[in-house]
C-alpha cells in the first residue's frame, strides 16, 4: 500500500493573463515512506520546476486507496466510493467508503475512468460523489524514468548471471584438457 501526503507549495508565478507576479498555493501529492522524505522528495520536485524561491507550507498524510492516471487527462478528480462489506465477528453488513484519485478531462471522463478501474472488482460499489481536486501532480515513488542510467560503479544482474555461466564454462573446457593431456601422457607411455 502507498503512503501518500500532500503537500502544499507557496511561490510567485507568472500570470499567463496579465503577465505579472503573483502568490500562489499550490498541493502536489508524493508517494514517500516517511513525512521526512515526503518534504525532501518534494523539495527536490520542486527544485526542478519552480524558478526562484518556494517554501513546503504543510505536509499531510492523504487516504486515497487508489490512483488512477491517465495521460489524456489534464486535473486531478476526487471521488469517493462505497460498497458493501460483512463484518466477521459479527456478521453484520456494513458500508465501507473508500477515496479515489483519477486523472480525467472532466467529470464525466472521470466517471467513466473510475467504472474502468473499478471494474474487476466483484462487489458491487456507488461512487457518492465527484470533485475536481486542488491537486497539481502526483509524483509516484517509483516511475519509468527512474533508474534509466546505471552508474559506472554497479552492472546489471543480467550481466552477472551471464558472467557465471561463462566462468562454469571456462572451468568445464579447463577440466576437459588436463583430462586430454593426461590421456595423451598414459598413450605416450
Amino acid at each position: 500500500m502507498q503512503n501518500l501526503f500532500e503537500c502544499k507549495v507557496k511561490y510567485e508565478k507568472i500570470d499567463e493573463q496579465s503577465g505579472k507576479e503573483k502568490k500562489v498555493s499550490e498541493t502536489y501529492l508524493i508517494d514517500a515512506v516517511s513525512f521526512t522524505e515526503a518534504e525532501s522528495r518534494i523539495y527536490k520536485e520542486m527544485e526542478m520546476m519552480v524558478r526562484g524561491e518556494f517554501i513546503v507550507t504543510n505536509i499531510r498524510k492523504a487516504n486515497y486507496t487508489e490512483i488512477f492516471d491517465n495521460e489524456d487527462g489534464d486535473r486531478w478528480f476526487k471521488s469517493k466510493i462505497s460498497f458493501a462489506s460483512i463484518d466477521e465477528k459479527s456478521g453484520k453488513e456494513k458500508k465501507v467508503s473508500n477515496q479515489i484519485l483519477v486523472m480525467a478531462s472532466n467529470v464525466k471522463d472521470a466517471y467513466d475512468k473510475i467504472q474502468q478501474g473499478m471494474g474487476g472488482m466483484t462487489v458491487d460499489f456507488d461512487i457518492n460523489a465527484i470533485a475536481e481536486s486542488p491537486i497539481m501532480d502526483f509524483f509516484a515513488y517509483f516511475s519509468d524514468d527512474v533508474n534509466t542510467e546505471i552508474p559506472s560503479h554497479l552492472k546489471p544482474i543480467e550481466r552477472n548471471e551471464v558472467s557465471a555461466e561463462v566462468e562454469e564454462e571456462d572451468e568445464v573446457e579447463e577440466e576437459e584438457v588436463i583430462g586430454d593431456e593426461i590421456s595423451e601422457e598414459e598413450y605416450e607411455d
